[in-house]
């Protein structure tokens, strides 16, 4: 595959659902933080989710992580009881309302959508902006563009960045991430995830279909599929995803991950 040259080094590390380490030259970035043992169940009202897999590190086996990328605080396959333990003394970036339901706590953040933070972690500067997403109605998520100096630019001048989805279906809003960056990695929630509704399953974040289209769209260089395995509510898995990836020709892009292995994929 065809990578747009970057002068730092990526590596990720997937530990079960949308949680993993994203290692940007030594800086650790976890993302929705969930380590709950398989087959925890939440009784959140409209159903019961219920996981099906064991995280592939547990909370002990975590390096130093430099902040949390929370792409929202009230759903458990997000964010679990064991995950809240690490929100305590670091920095945390999530939604608004999700800043607002952590407080006390000094380090978290709320994004509105676009808008752009600086954050120095690890003796670097990073400029991370929020992005929007269409999950749940009435409920808040954000996805998150991380950027830095040595990640360089494009061939036409646009700064270089990694883009996490959050959960989200697809939307045309995203598009505009191509107006200011050239993303090289896409990392993309998927799984085609349903929630209950009177008139019938609610579709909350993309299927294989959607991820190649916005991954498409936003003309990235590598996609990282994460959080299509390990829950009851999830209806593409990992093989109907690796079959619709081939079948809308993007395939050949995709950086699949080994949960537990650190891999770098620039």
């Amino acid at each position: 595959m065809t990578v747009s040259k970057v002068n730092t080094s990526v590596t990720i590390t997937h530990i079960g659902t949308a949680t993993a380490i994203i290692d940007i030259n030594g800086v650790k970035f976890l993302t929705d933080p969930v380590f709950s043992p398989a087959g925890t169940e939440w009784d959140v009202g409209v159903t019961v989710l219920k996981n099906t897999e064991i995280p592939a590190l547990g909370l002990e086996n975590l390096p130093p992580i430099d902040a949390i990328l929370l792409s929202h605080e009230d759903h458990p396959d997000n964010l679990d009881e064991l995950g809240r333990r690490l929100l305590d003394g670091r920095v945390v970036l999530t939604t608004m309302d999700g800043a607002k339901k952590l407080a006390p706590r000094p380090g978290v953040r709320g994004l509105q959508p676009w808008e752009t933070v600086t954050l120095v972690a690890g003796g670097k500067r990073f400029e991370v902006t929020g992005t929007p997403c269409q999950h749940l109605p009435g409920g808040e998520c954000t996805g998150f563009i991380l950027a830095t100096e040595e990640f360089g630019v494009s061939s036409d001048g646009r700064p270089n960045a990694i883009y996490v989805s959050g959960d989200t279906v697809y939307i045309e809003e995203l598009a505009k991430i191509t107006d200011k960056w050239h993303i090289t990695v896409a990392i993309l929630n998927l799984g085609s995830a349903h929630a209950p509704f009177p008139d019938g399953p609610f579709q909350i974040t993309m299927d294989g279909k959607q991820g190649a289209r916005l991954f498409r769209e936003l003309k990235a260089d590598i996609l990282v599929p994460m959080h299509f395995e390990s829950w009851a509510h999830f209806t593409q898995f990992g093989d109907e995803l690796k079959t619709v990836l081939t079948e809308e020709g993007v395939v050949d892009k995709v950086h699949w991950l080994v949960p537990g292995e650190a891999q770098r994929v620039l």
